[in-house]
């Protein structure tokens, strides 16, 4: 027994798990709130600016009230909403691509929050797990693999402009403290992020391969698998919740449940596609009940490698019907991005064996590994291939 709790000490600390699970969620998460801001691009007034139908002085009074930050609430200027708004979006494209990704990690939350905070009216259930999942990722080590910041240290670049924006926003941070914008916990937060940073990079320059860097390596890699597992509790909570509740409705005990949305003219993008899909009953009732069995059984099967992979496929396809059918794209690609904190290692790793070699033949580089030989990341990166934190 002590020396299974040893051995699992030990993996937990020695190692951040995962690698390839922590991109996925990444550049999903990423993707799917950039995808978003550019789509709503033309109708941000409406939704988040000082002219919106929720107004600043509104937001203000409900964000005083329950202490959500936003940073749209220093200013009710045009131009200040403008800003955050572009720098949520280049924030939400430079940590999908994986461009400093602990700094990024961070202004991401910063352009998440502000944004839903300011008109907490608007948006569904992805946006609250994107809102969710933008904390999370700030404390996992997300840019192992697949990303700008694995290929800089593979090829041994020295971080200079890494300094410079350290320095930055530094200096944007004390313009923050000083004028009382932010207080209390969120204003503590952001100088201790801002700390870690100036701390890991003295360590990495005078005690690379000393006790410090070891310190140091071991406390990174326990927030990230802490943080890890918080995102898989939280999809299985998601799923659980969802599944018990509709156990508890009518309309889900009968069997006619999966009916009624496809025939609201709010979730009907496509009116013929849903005629079509609920013509026949018994499939509505097949369909409704299995998206319940689904759903409720799912948290019970992370532990059993054979049944989540099958409970995985089944939800994918499900939410990947929902973008379709009933127009939420955003939100089915959410949940699909926090699904896929469970997919296997070998399958993530063959997925990006085949991107790299698609890339290889549109960029004309050099050939890539074949997906048969070692475990590579999606840039060519030889990385050793960490068991997920769950059986896969």
């Amino acid at each position: 027994m002590q020396q299974k709790l040893g051995d699992g000490l030990q993996r937990i600390t020695a190692s951040a798990l995962a690698p390839y699970q922590s991109a996925v969620i990444r550049i999903g998460f990423s993707a799917t709130w950039l995808l978003f801001l550019l789509r709503e691009f033309p109708h941000r007034q409406e939704m988040y600016g000082p002219d919106g139908p929720w107004s600043w002085g509104m937001a203000q009074q409900l964000t005083a009230d329950n202490q959500a930050f936003s940073a749209l609430m220093w200013s009710d200027r045009q131009g200040w909403f403008e800003l955050v708004y572009t720098v949520a979006v280049v924030s939400s494209a430079l940590l999908m691509l994986g461009w400093r990704t602990r700094t990024m990690s961070v202004v991401f939350m910063i352009g998440v929050l502000s944004l839903q905070n300011r008109s907490v009216f608007i948006g569904d259930g992805g946006d609250n797990v994107i809102h969710l999942m933008s904390i999370y990722l700030v404390f996992t080590r997300c840019g192992q693999v697949w990303s700008l910041d694995a290929r800089r240290l593979r090829r041994g670049a020295e971080d200079r402009f890494g300094i410079v924006l350290w320095w930055a926003i530094g200096l944007v941070l004390a313009a923050i403290t000083f004028t009382g914008q932010v207080g209390g916990g969120w204003l503590l937060f952001f100088w201790g992020m801002w700390a870690a940073q100036a701390l890991w990079w003295l360590v990495n320059r005078r005690d690379a391969r000393g006790d410090s860097r070891l310190l140091c390596d071991v406390v990174a890699n326990l927030m990230h698998n802490a943080g890890l597992l918080v995102v898989m509790v939280e999809a299985c909570l998601i799923y659980a919740t969802a599944g018990w509740y509709k156990i508890q409705g009518s309309r889900w005990q009968d069997g006619t449940a999966v009916y009624y949305p496809l025939h609201l003219d709010y979730f009907s993008p496509w009116p013929a596609l849903g005629d079509l899909l609920t013509t026949f009953g018994p499939m509505v009732l097949l369909v409704t009940y299995g998206t319940v069995a689904v759903q409720v059984a799912f948290p019970f099967t992370v532990f059993n490698r054979r049944l989540k992979n099958v409970l995985l496929v089944f939800m994918i396809l499900e939410h990947a019907v929902i973008a379709v059918v009933l127009g939420l794209p955003f939100f089915s690609l959410a949940m699909i991005a926090a699904d896929a904190v469970f997919l296997p290692t070998s399958f993530l790793v063959r997925v990006g064996g085949w991107v790299a070699r698609a890339r290889s033949r549109v960029f004309s580089a050099t050939k890539a590994p074949a997906a048969t030989g070692p475990l590579v990341a999606a840039d060519g990166e030889k990385v050793a291939a960490e068991q997920s934190a769950v059986r896969t």
